[in-house]
């Protein structure tokens, strides 16, 4: 009988490495709270550079879009995606501001 408290009593257990939707969900948000950081202090910024904002805002959208995507996404997709994001966060941490 299938335990809903018990996740190895799953009746359809997912493929081994697929990421469920909350985990790739976690991903995308991660890298837009960091879109939204950075927005945030290029408009405090005495000398904020419209470039910059335009990119930030652009690429902030994107990850709204990807979320969005994320609730008609099969588990191959998902797992595309949360690659995707956690490959970007790393790269974003790295660059630093």
């Amino acid at each position: 009988m299938h335990d809903p408290a018990d996740p190895s009593s799953s009746s359809s257990p997912e493929p081994a490495g697929a990421v469920g939707p909350q985990g790739s969900a976690d991903a995308v948000s991660e890298v837009m709270a960091w879109y939204t950081r950075e927005l945030l202090a290029e408009r405090r910024a005495s000398h904020s550079d419209p470039a910059r904002l335009e990119h930030l805002l652009a690429r902030q959208q994107e990850c709204v879009r990807d979320r969005a995507r994320l609730g008609d996404a099969d588990t191959e997709e998902a797992s595309r995606i949360t690659a995707l994001y956690a490959a970007r966060l790393k790269e974003l941490e790295a660059a630093g501001p």
